[in-house]
């Protein structure tokens, strides 16, 4: 008698939420999101009204960044060898705080400024950016505790969609919030959401601990997880697209002399620039909840950042506002594909026990790379005129991807099927 075939097993877009810890973890993912979108969004409006300063606004983002990234390498080696979920916690805790802080300051803000200037304000930043470098590698590395290994690709895109949903929803709100409530109220729903975060993290269950032979010290931890990301073609391939990508395509820190200058759409047309790339990125990620990974998924992101490049240099020689705001959208989507496959090499090709250490890498390419590029951006403009620099981020980004292809064979031919089957023989040799 001939064996019936087993059917194949139909792909379920929905597999990671169905587990109740990770819809915990996007529940609280996405309140802060839209909390700290909002914050940004005031602050800015808030800085700007009293120095009347651009330079302020990048000091905004300098301040934040410049102790994340300190912090992010010893943040990383704690994520590795204490409880993740506690530090998640405190730093949430402490994110929270921070929005209340802004809140009091904004009661009496002219009083304030008139006494201490902006260094209040600097100085609530530089502490969120503190908290923020010690929550980036704990809580993401916690996150690929919480489903099987092969939800990986579907998880990775709840959590970009998740993610980019807020990028949408949370300047808006904070907008509206501002223009028709004042501070004080935006402050209140932001810390209201803010606080969503810890308590859904609180709910999840503590999970298993990273059992060690001996206690690793720090300088022997660091090495060990720098010497792992740089040693391991796969991850640094993936990287290193990232931080050229963003380095030199930085074309979002030109938009408003776009919507002034070049296109003339004013600030209301800044506003939809501005949102385009999160809204193609959402629409792309929720996409690929429904589209599972498979294949050649290394040639997958070397197109994807190819078609980011083409996307930056289109959009710089553009003169129509329709084409412009496509052009973002379809930058943002491609850019979409990238996270969401990046996020799975990492994930499938790193150990858990080096995982808070890899993040921590991770987050000082991205969270260096957007900084620097948006100076970068500022400097090839002033030195080359906007649209030129445009071209050139682009032109750079096209060349990154030949490089990377190049010094990273592994990563051009891999398949996603070769990198789970590695990803299980690396967990059962552990």
């Amino acid at each position: 008698m001939i064996p019936e075939s087993t059917p194949a097993k139909k792909h379920d877009p929905y597999a990671a939420l169905r587990v109740r810890d990770f819809r915990l973890y996007i529940l609280g993912r996405f309140s802060n999101t839209i909390a700290f979108q909002i914050v940004e969004v005031v602050i800015g409006w808030q800085v700007f009204a009293l120095t009347k300063d651009p330079l302020s606004l990048g000091l905004l983002g300098l301040a934040e960044a410049i102790p994340a990234i300190t912090v992010s390498l010893y943040a990383g080696h704690l994520s590795d060898n204490k409880s993740r979920r506690k530090i998640a916690l405190i730093a949430l805790s402490v994110l929270f705080l921070c929005i209340l802080s802004l809140f009091f300051i904004s009661t009496d803000i002219q009083n304030i400024y008139q006494k201490f200037g902006t260094l209040p304000i600097y100085c609530i930043i530089f502490l969120s950016g503190l908290s923020s470098g010690f929550l980036a590698p704990s809580v993401i590395a916690f996150s690929y505790q919480l489903v099987p290994q092969e939800l990986a690709p579907n998880a990775s895109a709840w959590r970009s969609s998740s993610w980019q949903t807020g990028a949408i929803v949370g300047p808006a709100m904070g907008g509206l919030l501002y223009g028709f409530f004042g501070a004080s109220v935006a402050y209140t729903i932001a810390a209201t959401l803010a606080l969503i975060g810890p308590i859904s993290i609180y709910f999840i269950p503590e999970q298993q601990a990273i059992v060690r032979e001996r206690e690793e010290k720090i300088i022997e931890s660091l090495k060990k997880g720098i010497g792992f990301v740089f040693r391991n073609q796969i991850i640094v391939g993936a990287l290193s697209l990232d931080l050229f990508a963003v380095l030199f395509g930085g074309a979002v820190a030109l938009l408003p002399v776009y919507a002034s200058d070049i296109l003339k759409i004013g600030p209301e047309g800044l506003g939809v620039l501005r949102a385009s790339p999160a809204v193609g990125a959402t629409l792309m990620a929720l996409w690929m909840t429904r589209r599972p990974l498979h294949g050649k998924i290394g040639k997958k992101l070397l197109y994807a950042v190819i078609g980011f490049g083409i996307t930056i240099i289109v959009f710089g020689v553009s003169r129509n506002p329709i084409l412009s705001v496509c052009m973002l959208a379809l930058g943002g989507a491609f850019d979409s594909v990238s996270v969401i496959i990046r996020s799975t090499l990492l994930q499938l090709s790193t150990p858990s026990d080096m995982r808070g250490r890899v993040e921590a890498v991770n987050m000082m390419f991205i969270g260096s790379s957007n900084e620097i590029g948006a100076f970068e951006s500022g400097v090839a403009a002033k030195l080359l005129k906007v649209v030129p620099s445009v071209i050139f981020g682009g032109v750079m980004t096209l060349i990154s991807v030949a490089v990377t292809s190049r010094i990273a064979p592994v990563l051009r031919k891999l398949t996603y099927e070769e990198l789970l089957t590695r990803s299980q023989i690396q967990n059962e040799t552990k």
